[in-house]
């Protein structure tokens, strides 16, 4: 997926819908205590607790607000709130207390995200609560086995030894395991299609999460598919029959005349709940999500809004001099936990091989992209979390909505090219309350388009951060031609192990242009 694809928004139209032209501004909410949050379950209050939480945050507090009490969820909610500001629990929260009041085993709520990591994270934050009210929860993701994901999703009715059964007979019969599902769409969409006992009749809470996102890719048109699944016909019922051949084998299990939630009640409607730090504005992508009197929560007045406790400071580079900066800074952090964006998942890897090349700065960093298979990018992941790994050197796969404790600084060692993409990056620290810290390497023709982004996020300021002469000259003085020429032969030794047939070509083309300095540039993609 190209950059100007994944940031398109940064050229909408300027039409607005007219439910997000007053919004409610969660600001000036002050944080709440669990102790005099109304109507808590205490188990619930116990678990959260038990995570390390004494109290919520604005937008944790907004929401519950407006979902929890006699007029709860009567509209659905959307929510434009900076990353690390705690959305995951804003949802997570009110809907395991809703459903807990009423136990019965089905799939009544589906969170949706457009990653694996993504989603894993988000089902661990319900994985803490759920079970203290005696909910289950299931994740259905791309990249693991879809029969182990069945076997814990559906549940199959015992049998009496040596009885004989119909096959056609026992699916009917088949039942929900889990009452929550934080899935991905594709994998949503192949349990749609082919996983038997798999309905959402009577999902009751739908979550769009990183909306934006989910909202720009088709995802085998997962959206049209839920949202017609989840339609009650006019006397509150399921359709006898919906097979639309527009879902192909579609095959989950309608029960005929049942309607959502519990026979014999009203018909509950679906709710829906939408949230990213860059909510979109355009009337077309937002009709898609067919909102029910939507209720527009945001921070402040501007779209975009930076975390509260964020320092953006740039260094200007000399030309051809990136990684010497580059290198200063990761020197002056040592111990400290730091992610590196760069503009593509080629830059991503050959500048994660460069600074483990400079030996003697004590660097170690690996690398998460989309060019790595998902196992591997989980690993790495899963090591810097732990703290194994200081340095991350990623592409922007990593910008949307990850959490990891302890991350003190980022760096844009390739200059975002919208603002919502140095949203993403820059949210990566400063989360929770925490402070942070986001650098931006820049060449001298990229200061002023560099100033002209920072007007749309709303930042007021980015100083020039002062790096040590003395410092930088001590690693100038390492990275000389014959370091870039053995680097350059190392790093094309690595390429063509690890790299597919073409972009070995494509590397050897490279290498047999220019001279040392500007090969090693093209292959960090140092401007």
């Amino acid at each position: 997926m190209g950059r100007d694809k994944e940031d398109a928004a940064e050229r909408e139209i300027d039409s607005v819908v007219p439910w997000m032209r007053a919004p409610i501004d969660v600001s000036n909410v002050e944080t709440c205590a669990l102790e005099t949050l109304p109507c808590l379950n205490p188990r619930l209050k116990k678990a959260l607790e038990e995570m390390g939480i004494s109290s919520l945050f604005p937008v944790q507090v907004s929401v519950w607000h407006e979902t929890i009490g006699p007029g709860g969820f009567e509209r659905d909610i959307c929510v434009n709130s900076p990353t690390g500001s705690g959305k995951t629990l804003s949802y997570a929260l009110p809907i395991v207390q809703i459903l807990a009041s009423r136990p019965v085993r089905c799939l009544r709520a589906l969170v949706v995200l457009p990653t694996r990591d993504l989603a894993l994270q988000v089902k661990d934050v319900f994985d803490a609560i759920a079970p203290a009210v005696g909910l289950t929860v299931g994740s259905a993701v791309g990249q693991s086995s879809i029969a182990g994901e069945i076997s814990q999703l559906i549940k199959t009715p015992k049998l009496d030894a040596g009885i004989c059964f119909d096959p056609d007979d026992l699916s009917q019969n088949l039942e929900s395991a889990v009452d929550i599902l934080v899935a991905t769409p594709g994998r949503l969409m192949d349990h749609i299609n082919n996983t038997k006992g798999f309905t959402l009749e009577h999902l009751r809470y739908l979550v769009v999460d990183e909306t934006d996102r989910l909202l720009r890719e088709a995802y085998q048109s997962w959206l049209p598919t839920v949202l017609q699944l989840t339609q009650a016909s006019d006397d509150g019922l399921f359709p006898t029959a919906f097979v639309p051949s527009a879902f192909g084998a579609l095959q989950t299990v309608r029960r005929q005349s049942v309607e959502r939630g519990f026979k014999g009640k009203p018909y509950p409607r679906l709710v829906k709940m939408v949230l990213s730090a860059t909510l979109t504005q355009n009337p077309s992508k937002l009709i898609q999500l067919d909102l029910h009197h939507p209720l527009f929560m945001t921070t402040g007045g501007s779209r975009y809004r930076l975390p509260e406790k964020l320092e953006c400071l740039r260094l200007i580079c000399e030309t051809g001099m990136k990684p010497v900066y580059l290198v200063a800074l990761l020197k002056s952090w040592e111990g400290e936990k730091c992610i590196i964006f760069t503009s593509s998942v080629e830059t991503t890897r050959r500048l994660c091989k460069l600074l483990n090349f400079f030996g003697d700065a004590n660097i170690k960093a690996k690398e998460y992209s989309g060019g790595l298979n998902q196992s591997v990018r989980s690993k790495e992941l899963k090591a810097f979390r732990k703290g194994d790994i200081q340095v991350l050197v990623a592409s922007d796969a990593l910008t949307r909505g990850m959490d990891v404790k302890g991350v003190t600084n980022v760096i844009n060692y390739d200059m975002p090219p919208f603002a919502k993409t140095f949203i993403h990056r820059a949210g990566r620290t400063a989360r929770a309350g925490q402070a942070g810290r986001c650098f931006t390497l820049l060449s001298n023709h990229e200061v002023r388009r560099f100033s002209k982004l920072l007007k749309k996020v709303g930042s007021d300021s980015c100083p020039i951060y002062p790096i040590s002469p003395t410092s930088l000259d001590s690693i100038r003085a390492t990275y000389t031609p014959s370091f870039l020429v053995s680097a350059l032969e190392k790093l094309k030794e690595l390429v063509e192990s690890e790299a597919p047939k073409k972009g070995r070509q494509a590397f050897r083309h490279n290498s047999r242009t220019g001279n040392s300095q500007t090969k090693f540039n093209k292959t960090t993609s140092d401007t």
